[in-house]
């Protein structure tokens, strides 16, 4: 009991300073994901047909039964993953009325930021990242590109690696997740070759993720184009909470910045760690992730071991922050 009090006592006093709401990106979906807490939560599926609705496809229905081949196909993947960031929002604010100081999404988890943040209206986010994932998909046919994730290099000897096994091919650092950790993206062959030649250059371990579409990378300078012309039909506002942007870490001042932005981001490194960094330097002491999983959490902890760390992604984790949050 003295445990749980002490524990408790820790996160209050941190809840004292400003925190920040993050949302996760492709990567975090699985079958099944949300479905105690939509239980409890009727607006978890209400968000779910909203975007079902627009899709033309049962996303909640794909979500808790799968098969999980399907649900990992993009086209699904980030519709199904931004109606998960949302949903737990609306959780959120449903229940409480504390919000955040700053947002901030991982990728395609940027897309759920600025829904909560009021820039984008949530049924122009649902065709948005459908476009984008189509983009994507179409932009590199499959088998051609791949990602793979290093562990144990930092970032220059990460950038190294790339540079020396690329040849004539694409092959970049593309995620910066936390230290010693990063994604590499490019063309198939090239990614194979950085697997193979990490070892001796010092990883801990090199995987091959089970991706086709090759993301932040230049092969998806065509996805960005194509992305462009409907962001430019999209309506956007300045949003009502910051939120950092993966490509500069940094706040945007207009609609067009987040347009030109949201197209940048196809092709330009995901700088998590710079943005969690740059939270740290706005005060924030407490990340909150907002959606399935706790992947977010996890980078977290290795960026800054003196950040708080909650996440909502069922009614046990809502009732955590209830308690230390709620009002």
């Amino acid at each position: 009991m003295g445990i749980h009090y002490a524990i408790l006592e820790r996160i209050g006093s941190a809840m004292d300073t400003q925190w920040a709401a993050v949302f996760p990106g492709q990567g975090s979906q699985s079958v099944g994901m949300l479905g105690e807490l939509a239980e409890q939560q009727p607006v978890v599926r209400e968000t779910f047909d909203e975007a079902s609705d627009i899709l033309g496809t049962d996303l909640w229905t794909l979500v808790q039964n799968g098969p999980v081949e399907t649900l990992n196909r993009t086209e699904f993947t980030q519709p199904a993953m931004l109606a998960a960031g949302v949903a737990v929002w609306r959780v959120w604010t449903a229940n409480a009325a504390a919000r955040p100081t700053a947002a901030a999404g991982h990728s395609l988890g940027e897309y759920s930021a600025l829904v909560a943040a009021e820039a984008l209206a949530f049924g122009d986010a649902v065709a948005l990242v459908r476009e984008r994932a189509l983009a994507m998909q179409d932009a590199v046919p499959e088998g051609e590109g791949a990602m793979a994730a290093l562990l144990g290099l930092d970032d220059a000897a990460v950038m190294s690696l790339c540079a020396a096994q690329a040849g004539d091919d694409v092959l970049e650092a593309v995620n910066f997740n936390s230290p010693g950790q990063v994604v590499i993206a490019g063309s198939a062959a090239a990614v194979e070759r950085a697997i193979s030649a990490a070892p001796d250059a010092g990883a801990k371990r090199a995987l091959r993720l089970p991706v086709s579409v090759p993301s932040h990378c230049a092969l998806m300078r065509p996805a960005a184009e194509r992305l462009l012309e409907r962001l430019r039909g999209t309506e956007f506002r300045l949003p009502v909470i910051p939120v950092l942007h993966n490509v500069s870490a940094d706040t945007v001042d207009s609609p067009e910045a987040l347009r030109t932005i949201l197209a940048e981001q196809l092709y330009r490194p995901v700088r998590w760690v710079d943005t969690v960094r740059k939270m740290r330097e706005r005060g924030v002491g407490t990340l909150v992730e907002f959606g399935p999983g706790k992947v977010l959490t996890g980078l977290g902890k290795r960026i800054d071991r003196d950040l708080n760390l909650l996440e909502i992604s069922d009614s046990s984790g809502l009732a955590r922050m209830l308690e230390t949050l709620g009002s």
